[in-house]
């Protein structure tokens, strides 16, 4: 199959996907798409929740798995959109739509690649998943693939989503933390109580002055920003109870427990973390994708935003078509060269690592 033939395929496939709503959670047309895509390719698929996979035709379990990765859920449109977002617009060379750079064009040119390769022989297995709850992070999405009893196990993966095509090697982690102050109420006229508000502000100010130690060389240091802050009911009550929240971006050099427990050290709040699943990532310099990168000229970097690479166990990049800064914006859109690029960076990754 020729790539211009690809191409063709992947924009089909990529404008029916715009034109089904699926946000997160409600993905079940976008996987029904996906399943009749392959369907329509001979390749027989599986199907968990809103999730589809399939492996390559001679997969042996005796070889490494290699796992391709992305999304078909999206955010919701915001209100500036001056097309239907949910209409794939063809416009000087662009394909608009919500989707369809986060991460649409990333997701077909995936499917696009494995079907290239489904019935070559490979020293490597190809593991093809169209996932959903990405964008949530949710519990029914990849992580539900991972302990499914029959999808294989994954040796690495490549997750797809807008990079420029440049290859991320690290990504950083995430843990949302709430916090409580705990006071004591008073009457607001009298010197009595201890402001719980001012406890909180104490304590934000040296999280904000607080400096990890360590600062990775890719990721930069940790960064923990305060980004909701909630006390008081009454005008003239103290109030004894001030609730604020705190968005830790966590680098490859901490585990998420060790970030919380040096916060705690620094504040007198009561720290409570909403989730430690969401971890930080980094894959070695001389794993086998990041050399093929490295011989095909494709620049390396750590990424500061979140994906399903957080959610897994085995090491992982990511990399895909498209400019991370459009994504959940209005208009957004995929360039059509961006697409070709796309299908013809991750084939060269494949032919790199079988060469």
């Amino acid at each position: 199959m020729t790539l211009e033939t690809q191409f063709q395929d992947a924009k089909k496939l990529l404008g029916q996907l715009i034109a089904c709503p699926s946000l997160s959670r409600e993905e079940d047309g976008t996987a029904s798409i996906i399943e009749g895509f392959f369907r329509s390719k001979g390749i027989p698929t599986h199907r968990l929740h809103h999730n589809v996979w399939a492996t390559n035709l001679l997969f042996d379990p005796s070889k490494p798995s290699i796992l391709l990765n992305s999304h078909h859920d999206t955010v919701k449109p915001n209100p500036s959109w001056s097309v239907d977002p949910w209409t794939a617009t063809e416009i000087d060379g662009k394909l608009m739509g919500l989707g369809s750079n986060d991460a649409g064009a990333s997701l077909v040119c995936l499917i696009s690649t494995f079907c290239h390769f489904y019935e070559a022989k490979l020293p490597f297995n190809l593991v093809i998943a169209a996932t959903g709850e990405e964008e949530i992070s949710g519990t029914h999405g990849i992580e539900s693939l991972l302990h499914a009893k029959d999808f294989p196990e994954i040796s690495w993966a490549i997750i797809g989503e807008p990079t420029d095509c440049q290859l991320a090697i690290a990504e950083k982690g995430l843990m949302v933390i709430d916090a409580v102050s705990t006071g004591k109420s008073g009457h607001a006229a009298r010197e009595e109580g201890v402001n719980a508000i001012d406890l909180a502000m104490e304590d934000i100010l040296k999280i904000k002055a607080f400096e990890f130690p360590k600062t990775s060389s890719l990721l930069g240091p940790v960064k923990t920003t305060v980004t909701v802050i909630n006390a008081g009911k009454q005008h003239n009550v103290i109030p004894a109870i001030c609730e604020f929240t705190i968005d830790c971006r966590v680098n490859e050099c901490y585990t998420l427990d060790e970030v919380l427990k040096i916060l705690q050290d620094v504040v007198k709040a009561e720290l409570k973390p909403r989730s430690m699943r969401l971890k930080p990532s980094k894959i070695e310099g001389q794993h086998p994708i990041v050399q093929a990168a490295v011989k095909l000229g494709i620049p390396t970097f750590g990424s500061p935003t979140l994906s399903d690479q957080a959610l897994l166990a085995c090491p992982s990049v990511k990399i895909g078509p498209g400019h991370s800064g459009r994504s959940h914006t209005a208009d957004e859109y995929i360039l059509l060269d961006e697409l070709k690029q796309g299908i013809q960076t991750y084939q060269t990754l494949i032919e790199q690592l079988n060469s």
